[in-house]
């Protein structure tokens, strides 16, 4: 008898037609924005936290509050400096004390000029040797940079194809007017800004930029990693004591691995949760498109349902008819949504990782959700469908075949 309803409610819908392809669209743009925005909001969250994935788990990264978008620290008014190093390195626990400048720069190569960060890289072999590690960092052409090449720079992988000019190991760029010898090229790291990024001894640097005792970030290695938010509270203690500070009211950071990627995450968080409220509201839209399909099907198919129960159809088969052809209208716009929706998926990613190649932008199947937008489509189509259902189940045959 199940099997009879099903028949029957698949050739009342293909014989509506255009109406039901209509009915089917607002399920399936529901469906197509739930798939495609949440696989771009997952592949987003892995992209960006991938970008953090290089962090290790014993740094801590001080910088001052800065005043606008900038490189790290870039933007601070007040600068840290040697005396901040000496307060840090009074606190227990630490291994190394790296200072580090990042600002951005002209470079020029082959008469073409580019703008790119540029890093400052310690004249100390030990720290030279943390950094590295730290970023996974190995030379791709070339070699990496060391304490005693004065004069020379490491460039991150995008300068391989950043000018209609190959630039090579033993290249030579001009950066802010001065020429300096490309010791080597990185190989792809894990984030964009590395990529990108321009490496040079801090001593170079400071020359070149004319800095004197000022500092963009401090990077803080401490000697056990399952204390480190201990000695972060230290840190903080004693530069807020050394500066005058109320708990609370302090003009610079002090973050941990952790604390980074929670950030980062909370910004997800909200991102996500806006594209689910979009996606609720053209759920709903369909949602309403079936159920104005189905209260128009009751109407029209008023003496049909009277025929049936003069011929012995109970309340029960009307509604059962009624209900499968609602949910599988939902079903119908659930699949070709869900389809729809991963290819839109594929393509952006695909469109955005060429765009931004240093960003690993890649969606990830994720069946669970593809079945269950499906599963969800089937279940707002029958949800949509019972009132319509429930009206045609209870239509006395003597009216109904009046009408």
């Amino acid at each position: 008898m199940k099997q009879d309803y099903l028949v029957l409610a698949l050739k009342n819908l293909r014989h509506k037609g255009l109406r039901s392809w209509l009915t089917i669209l607002g399920i399936f743009i529901g469906i197509a924005a739930v798939v495609a925005l949440i696989s771009l909001g997952q592949s987003l969250r892995e992209s960006v936290t991938g970008q953090f994935g290089s962090l290790s788990v014993d740094k801590l990264t001080i910088q001052n509050s800065g005043t606008g978008f900038g490189p790290p620290g870039s933007t601070a008014i007040r600068k840290l400096n040697q005396h901040d190093i000496d307060v840090i390195n009074s606190v227990s626990g630490i291994d190394e004390v790296i200072p580090r400048l990042i600002r951005i720069v002209n470079v020029e190569y082959n008469k073409e000029v580019k703008y790119n960060y540029i890093a400052s890289m310690p004249n100390n072999k030990k720290q030279l040797d943390i950094i590295y590690s730290t970023f996974d960092l190995q030379a791709e052409s070339g070699k990496k940079l060391t304490e005693i090449d004065k004069g020379k720079v490491l460039l991150g992988y995008d300068f391989f194809n950043l000018f209609s000019k190959r630039i090579q190991a033993g290249s030579n760029i001009i950066i802010q007017g001065k020429s300096f010898q490309v010791v080597g090229i990185l190989q792809k790291g894990s984030t964009f800004i590395i990529n990108s990024a321009i490496m040079m001894l801090e001593e170079d640097m400071t020359s070149l930029l004319n800095i004197n005792d000022e500092y963009d970030v401090i990077v803080v290695q401490v000697s056990d990693k399952n204390k480190i938010n201990e000695v972060a509270k230290s840190i903080e203690k004693k530069l807020r004591k050394d500066r005058g500070e109320k708990e609370g009211e302090e003009d610079f950071s002090v973050q941990t691995p952790i604390q980074s990627l929670e950030a980062v995450n909370i910004i997800l968080n909200i991102i996500n949760l806006i594209v689910a409220g979009i996606a609720a509201i053209s759920l709903l839209v369909g949602g309403i498109g079936i159920a104005n399909t189905m209260y128009t099907s009751v109407l029209e198919r008023t003496r049909e349902i009277g025929v049936m129960k003069s011929i012995g159809a109970k309340n029960s088969d009307v509604l059962w008819i009624f209900l499968i052809e609602s949910g599988l209208l939902g079903l119908a716009g659930g699949v070709m949504g869900a389809l729809i929706g991963l290819g839109m998926a594929l393509l952006i990613a695909k469109i955005a990782s060429s765009a931004i190649s240093s960003l690993n932008f890649v969606v990830q199947i994720n069946w669970g959700l593809f079945f269950g937008a499906i599963l969800f489509s089937f279940v707002v189509g029958i949800a949509s469908g019972i009132l319509p259902a429930i009206q045609a189940s209870k239509l006395n045959p003597v009216e109904a075949l009046r009408r």
